[in-house]
């Protein structure tokens, strides 16, 4: 993520993971306070084992399009909402990028969803995972069925 004030949004991707025993990590990378060290992390994150990237980012959001200009792997942008355009901003930063550079975008403070999209992309190599994640969608169509009766 691109500050610490950005981690109460992005906590939900990392708790998503978690709960998925989903091996990951959590830093704060600013892609126009730390430049450099925003590119040494894009470059090195596939030799490290990395299989994806989920960029959180609020106001120009420039994290998540820098990440995946510098990296193979596949980069999910989180628009952090932001006090002045309500993370409009955020989102149209992330999801506008030139044609190249792909990022996989959520909506404007959804970081459970990226975390969501990063186990699907992992489940399609690891059979355990699908497993997990199909039992998961059970679980939750289960709960969404069951409030119905709340409505009686």
């Amino acid at each position: 993520m691109g500050s610490d004030s950005d981690w109460p949004t992005m906590k939900a991707a990392a708790n998503i993971c978690a709960q998925f025993n989903i091996t990951h990590e959590a830093r704060v990378i600013s892609a126009h306070r730390t430049p450099h060290d925003m590119g040494k992390y894009g470059d090195e994150a596939h030799t490290r084992g990395m299989k994806v990237i989920i960029a959180g980012a609020g106001g120009a959001a420039h994290l998540p399009g820098m990440i995946a200009s510098y990296t193979p792997l596949p980069v999910i942008g989180v628009p952090v909402q932001s006090k002045s355009l309500n993370g409009l901003d955020s989102l149209l930063s992330i999801v506008q990028m030139p044609g190249g550079i792909p990022v996989a975008t959520v909506a404007i403070g959804n970081a459970k969803n990226a975390g969501l999209l990063a186990i699907s992309i992992l489940a399609t190599s690891d059979e355990c995972l699908r497993t997990e994640l199909l039992a998961y969608k059970k679980k939750m169509a289960e709960e969404s069925r069951k409030k119905t009766s709340n409505l009686i």
